[in-house]
């Protein structure tokens, strides 16, 4: 996994500055609550290769947010849509726990205010990705993680698709 992130302003960051971003973003309003959001969307290419981006969304509930999203490039084939969309959770939860580690030493060290985490899948009902939809959502469960789908998985389907 690749260890840095860019700021929605493009700069690059290390894994542990983008925890103190997010911890700072959230303490500025601790009276909120706030979801820390991963999703991974990818880009296929005629010759089967595919562009992917992960990002990392910090939503205020009621009140903005901010975002860290990073390129991977796989380097593989990817022959069927269901072998990228798997890639996609795979990097998404690879992330998830990665960020997590960083945010559970940094809980014990801060007073965090309160924060719910989620994993954002590109799949939805409507379209082609509608038959992935269950092994997707049970793939994020069994991490132990809240998956959401298109129309609310808006990290990987707005946010990291900007960037593809």
């Amino acid at each position: 996994m690749r260890e840095t992130f860019c700021s929605s302003y493009g700069l690059q960051l290390e894994v542990d500055a983008v925890v103190a971003a997010i911890i700072k973003f959230m303490k500025d309003d601790p009276k909120r609550t706030y979801k820390i959001i991963i999703g991974t969307d990818s880009q296929g290419f005629a010759d089967k290769t595919a562009d992917f981006v992960t990002a990392i969304v910090v939503h205020r509930v009621g009140n903005g947010g901010k975002y860290f999203w990073r390129h991977l490039d796989e380097g593989g084939k990817f022959h069927t849509l269901r072998d990228r969309i798997i890639r996609e959770v795979m990097f998404s939860l690879e992330a998830a726990h990665v960020l997590l580690g960083e945010l559970k030493k940094q809980e014990t060290v801060d007073l965090i205010p309160q924060w719910e985490f989620e994993i954002h899948a590109d799949v939805g009902a409507h379209g082609p990705t509608n038959v992935l939809i269950q092994e997707v959502v049970g793939m994020i469960r069994a991490s132990n993680f809240e998956a959401k789908t298109k129309p609310e998985s808006y990290a990987a389907s707005s946010v990291a698709d900007r960037h593809t």
